[in-house]
Order: structure tokens, then sequence, then C-alpha cells
């Protein structure tokens, strides 16, 4: 079953990412398939080969910045694709089932280090307070209650350009149009999620410019809004109005209401109760509005991008990885891959049921590292 999972990787990229340097792209896939043994930088790879960790590394060396972020785009558009071909060629009950979205977030990674590219001051949502660290802002791709990540970018705070998030978040999703565009695709009839960060007039205004039909946002307690000519801040609303319970296609209370707001004009807002004590709303801003039920069935999928962030940080351990300079990445290239040969993995009937750790205990067990390095890959520091 690996075998074959190893087989479909690098025959699928062999033309695209092994034209420049065959050996520094095995070198690639081979620590991304060590992230599945619990090695997670080149160093432990290599001491576990028993051979110099800098022979790992030169490899590295060989790519530049704009040809990693071309690599990883290409990558992660490649496979998105492929998985989304056939749920859009099925009728209009598959589509919905499928539930196709798109959920934008962004997550800071502890970073101590000074010589570690796009390192800078940011509000960190775990610990609540401003941290040193990386901020990586992420646009995924939801099928099927798998989340493919799509096209990540860490956010700069120096540059001539997009130093801000919003403005990088547009200038992602026009590259990510086009590119989907090419593959006979429009990435805007997909419905796109954000947090409560990303809500503001300009932003809406931007995305509906671009083609987007279907945005839903978590909104602010701060916001005013005016309902039934009364008026007050969205942190009242939700302690006032009562939330209806057992409504078609929703599985919480909730309450889809007509709103007035002063910063965004007509509106519609959707309340509803994840617990017997919170209350929280969301707010429609595509057009046409949508049904109560659309609005939930589109965000019940936005928590898959948290579960990928986990999956980055807890299980591929992207902390340990420190590469300087470009090399920040050649780590996120690294840690894609692995995700990607995991979900990959997974997908297989023998392994359907398995989350990704006990998938990686499962591969532990039963395989060889050493064995699937020497068999899959040409490499010239495995020959002894």
């Amino acid at each position: 079953m690996l075998d074959n999972a190893f087989t479909w990787f690098l025959v699928a990229y062999k033309e695209e990412f092994r034209r420049g340097n065959p050996v520094a792209f095995e070198t690639l896939l081979s620590l991304s398939l060590s992230h599945l043994f619990g090695y997670y930088n080149p160093k432990e790879l290599a001491d576990y080969l028993n051979i110099s960790h800098q022979r790992l590394y030169e490899q590295l060396k060989g790519f530049s910045l704009y040809t990693l972020q071309e690599m990883l785009l290409q990558f992660q558009v490649k496979q998105a694709v492929e998985q989304l071909r056939p749920v859009l060629e099925k009728s209009e009950a598959t589509k919905s089932r499928a539930n196709v979205t798109l959920p934008v977030d962004n997550s800071v990674i502890d970073r101590v280090g000074r010589r570690l590219r796009c390192t800078y001051s940011w509000y960190s949502g775990r610990w609540k307070k401003v941290v040193n660290g990386q901020d990586l802002l992420g646009i995924i791709l939801t099928i099927n209650g798998v989340a493919i990540p799509l096209y990540l970018r860490y956010c700069a705070k120096q540059g001539r350009a997009n130093t801000d998030k919003p403005s990088l978040l547009m200038a992602m999703l026009e590259r990510l149009k086009d590119a989907f565009t090419q593959e006979g695709m429009n990435l805007t009839d997909i419905p796109i999620t954000l947090d409560s960060w990303f809500v503001s007039q300009p932003l809406r205004k931007q995305l509906r410019r671009l083609g987007f039909g279907k945005i839903v946002l978590a909104g602010k307690g701060s916001y005013i809004f005016t309902i039934d000519k009364k008026k007050q801040a969205a942190s009242a609303w939700k302690k006032e109005l009562e939330l209806v319970d057992k409504q078609w296609g929703i599985d919480v209370p909730a309450l889809r209401v007509k709103a007035q707001s002063p910063t965004f004009g007509k509106i519609v807002l959707f309340f509803f109760q994840k617990s017997t004590t919170r209350a929280y709303y969301l707010m429609d801003m595509g057009a046409p509005h949508l049904r109560g039920a659309e609005i939930w069935h589109i965000w019940k999928a936005h928590h898959l991008v948290e579960c990928f962030w986990k999956i980055l940080k807890s299980l591929f351990n992207i902390k340990a990885m420190q590469l300087s300079g470009d090399g920040v990445y050649t780590a996120l290239l690294i840690k894609v891959l692995a995700y990607f040969l995991a979900i990959r993995i997974k997908a297989q009937r023998a392994f359907s049921k398995f989350s990704i750790v006990q998938l990686m205990r499962k591969i532990r067990r039963e395989y060889d590292l050493k064995t699937l390095l020497t068999e899959h890959f040409h490499l010239p520091f495995l020959v002894t």
C-alpha cells in the first residue's frame, strides 16, 4: 500500500519538479517521507542514516526563493484540481454533500531565532498576547471533510508591496484564480469563509470585484446593527435574540435575520449557539444572500483550516525545521509534501479509517525507512 503511494508521487510530479535538479527534489521527498517515521528535520534524518547532515543541507540550498514559492503553489494547485474535478462533474446534490469551500485563516508559529526570515512580533490567538514568530497566511480548499492547502504565504512587515494581510490575501486569490482558470475551473464559484480579523468593507468590495458571490465571515461583537428599528452592538443582540432549535438543515439553535449596518449597509446575519452558554454570529456578505441552512453548511467546514494548522504544528512539528534565509519556504514545502503524502495514503481503503496519528504509528511498526529510501530514491548519500 505504501509503495503505491510513493510510486504515484514520483510519477505524477517527475515532469514538473525534477526537471532542474532531480537529486535535490528527491531529497525534499525523502525528508517529507521521514516525517511519517518521526524525523522532522534534516539533522534528525541524517543522524538516523548515520551520515553528515551537511550533505542534506547542501542539496536544499539549490532552490531560489521564487522557485520554492512556484513549486509549492504548483504542487498545491495540482493536488486540488485532481480532487476537485471529479466532484464538479457530479450532480448538484453530490456537490452539496462534498461541501467544497475556501476557508482563509492565519496562524503564528512561535520563533526565538533572529536569522529566520519573516520573524516579527505578531498577536497569537493561542497565547492571547503578542509573541515573536512567523505569521503564515493560508487559503485552504475543503472537499468531503479533507483540507487541501491551496496557497500558503508568510506575512511580512517589510517590503515594497503586500505588507498587510488583506492586500496579500487579494494578491494570493488573484493568482489562484488565474491558476484555476488555466485548468478550466472558476475559483470564485466556491464559497469563501474568513474569521473576524478580516471583516472590513474594503475587503468585501475587493472580493465581490474579483467575482466571489458567496462570502461568509465571522462577526465581531463590537459591530453595530439595526434590527427592527432597534440599534445596538452585536454583543447585545447575541444575548437578546431568541434562537430557534431544530430547523431544517441546521443542527444547532440558530436565527437568520436581516439587519442594517452603518459600515456594511444592508446585510444578513446568522446567529447560532455552539454550546449552552455562548452564542456567535456570521455575516453573509455575498450576493444574492444565502439561506440560513446554506450559511451554516458552508461555515461548518471552516474548522478544517484549524485542523490543518494543528497537523503542521503538532504532528509534523514545523518548529523543528529551522532553515535560515530562503529555507523558510523549503521547510514549508517539505511539510506540505509530508501532509499530502499522509492524506494520499489515508485515502486508500486499508487506511481510510485511520487518523493521521494512527497512520503514522502503523507505518512505523510495519515499514523500515531506510529500506523505503533505498528502494524508491537514487540519492548519492544513501550509497555506502
